[in-house]
């Protein structure tokens, strides 16, 4: 080599530092479950028996109105995972959905829900408090205490969900109080995880030109597991008329593409927003909103969106029928062309590593959603591991 020993020591020094998920607070993708919804109730509204409640709302709704829009066997796994595990993913909500009320309201709101989770919650839950903005910090930290006081040690699917969050320094606060809750209810350090809500324009673009969401996302140490795009507080912000506010708008596209790209291989998942049409009234009105519904959940999956609200017990059937059939019309592919790179053979693709991982995650999300079987598809997470 022409190069010396010292040319090569010096440039290895200088790379040393180049990997760009040696960040504090990052962490490499996980192929850990991710649930495909969050359901968000009020406060006022929840309690021990809400989960099944919302089960057996949604398949009355089937019974009354009539199949929703897939073909019949996308249908009848709807009904099962209706039956057995209608909700993923749990919020009680003390934001917006809940509104302001007087304290002692509040706080016995808190503790009951607390209190109603202590047993046979589903495999995700958590709540949603006030903003960590001055005139509700205070609130905010109040409910969580008293809901934690209530429920006990935290299983590690528990999550707080933060909204309205503007800047990095709302990671600095969460991370705080996160600390001083475990600090007060002896809970070991780094026990408490959250997500933040991205509702708002500052929260995309900041005023040095530059998206905060990076800095963000190290700034919240490692407890951040997701950010979730809040549809009409953002929409409202920008100016959109209510008629156009939608998860399929410009505006929420561009939102949500600035979200991906700030948390491409960090470990944080990014959360879709809800959708305000909702599958009541006349059969007419219900199969309308279904398929609207079915339509935007299948326009999430394409774009690398796995997860998304839902304020409905009607939404759960679309949400159900839409991930499975994404699922399924894409199984057959993800396993040959897997098969084919495993196997070094060229079959109409020349498939790269990143894609045979992409993949394998597909498989992976599926098989943990319920929409494959192990019939389908033979240990993807050991492909993952070896690529």
């Amino acid at each position: 080599m022409a190069l010396s020993e010292r040319d090569l020591d010096e440039l290895a020094a200088r790379a040393e530092h180049l990997d760009r998920l040696q960040l504090p607070g990052q962490t490499d993708a996980r192929p850990g479950r991710q649930p495909v919804h969050t359901v968000y109730v009020p406060a006022d509204r929840f309690g021990a028996e809400t989960v099944g409640e919302w089960g057996t709302a949604a398949r009355a709704l089937v019974r009354d109105h009539g199949r929703p829009p897939f073909p019949d066997a996308i249908v009848e796994m709807v009904l099962a995972k209706l039956m057995t595990e209608p909700i993923e993913d749990l919020r009680v909500d003390f934001e917006d959905g809940y509104g302001r009320r007087p304290d002692e309201e509040e706080d016995a709101h808190a503790t009951a829900a607390g209190t109603a989770l202590r047993t046979g919650p589903p495999p995700f839950f958590g709540l949603r408090c006030k903003s960590l903005e001055p005139d509700t910090v205070l609130r905010a930290a109040r409910t969580i205490d008293l809901f934690l006081t209530a429920l006990g040690p935290p299983p590690d699917t528990f999550v707080i969900t933060f909204p309205k969050a503007t800047s990095a320094g709302h990671a600095d606060a969460a991370v705080l109080l996160c600390r001083q809750l475990e600090h007060a209810h002896g809970l070991a350090e780094d026990t408490l995880r959250f997500e933040l809500q991205v509702e708002t324009p500052q929260a995309i673009l900041g005023a040095d030109g530059r998206s905060p969401l990076p800095e963000l996302i190290v700034r919240s140490q490692g407890r951040l597991t997701g950010l979730h795009y809040g549809t009409y507080d953002y929409s409202t912000a920008l100016g959109i008329a209510p008629t156009y506010q939608s998860l399929e708008h410009p505006v929420a596209d561009h939102a949500k593409a600035v979200m991906q790209v700030a948390a491409a291989g960090t470990g944080v998942a990014i959360a879709d927003g809800s959708t305000n049409i909702l599958p009541a009234g006349s059969t007419e009105d219900v199969h309308r909103a279904w398929a609207l519904h079915a339509r935007l959940v299948r326009r999430s999956l394409e774009r690398g969106i796995y997860q998304g609200w839902d304020l409905h017990p009607g939404h759960l059937v679309t949400r159900w029928g839409a991930t499975f059939e994404f699922f399924h019309d894409g199984v057959d592919e993800a396993v040959r062309r897997l098969g084919h790179y495993l196997g070094r053979r060229v079959r109409g693709h020349l498939d790269e590593p990143a894609t045979a991982r992409a993949m394998a995650h597909f498989l992976l999300r599926g098989l943990h959603c319920g929409a494959l079987g192990p019939g389908h598809v033979r240990h993807p997470l050991g492909v993952l591991e070896a690529l």
